[in-house]
């Protein structure tokens, strides 16, 4: 912590306990605990106070959460009000004591204007869950099971939203989810 303060004099260098330290600065930065990541990315994704967040996280960790090779149920539900970028990776050899893992350098943004309004993020978290857990194998069939519409309401604002019947819920962009979302609340 010495050695960042002093290469560092214009940044507050805090060492503290993620989960309970307050948010409230326009940036964070920090090398989250592997086994904390979880807790830690909930915490800061509900916390308002901050616009941009560098985190350095499991490498595998770091590419779910910028969906690399599919997004994840937490990253769709957040998606509307924060983006997620991948920046680096980190190997697991620049790390004192050395995981067994390398590490990756997420991003996460807050939009400037949200894809969905914040007074809807509960039920839209609840839509998120549903489609991600439902059954059916594709999802016009997770819809229909999922928010009881029927195949033709399924595949319809599939369509609007741009989303193949036989997608799945890891390879929707955020934007797609907002639209699908916008769609079936009409």
């Amino acid at each position: 912590m010495r050695r960042l303060r002093s290469d560092l004099p214009r940044v507050e260098v805090q060492h503290a306990d993620a989960l309970r330290y307050p948010l409230r600065h326009p940036v964070l930065v920090g090398n989250v605990p592997f086994h904390l990541t979880t807790p830690i990315l909930r915490r800061i994704l509900a916390t308002n106070g901050w616009d941009h967040a560098f985190l350095l996280t499991q490498w595998e960790v770091a590419r779910k959460r910028a969906g690399v090779g599919g997004r994840t149920m937490m990253t769709a539900q957040t998606a509307p009000w924060f983006s997620f970028t991948l920046h680096d990776r980190v190997p697991s050899w620049a790390f004192a004591p050395r995981p067994s893992v390398d590490g990756g350098v997420l991003h996460i943004r807050r939009r400037d204007r949200s894809l969905i309004p914040m007074k809807d993020r509960s039920p839209y978290s609840r839509f998120v869950r549903s489609a991600f857990t439902g059954r059916g194998g594709s999802f016009d069939r997770i819809l229909q099971n999922a928010m009881g519409v029927d195949r033709a309401c399924a595949r319809r604002v599939l369509a609007d939203a741009g989303v193949a019947a036989r997608g799945l819920p890891r390879d929707l962009t955020a934007e797609q989810w907002a639209a699908l979302w916008r769609g079936l609340k009409r």
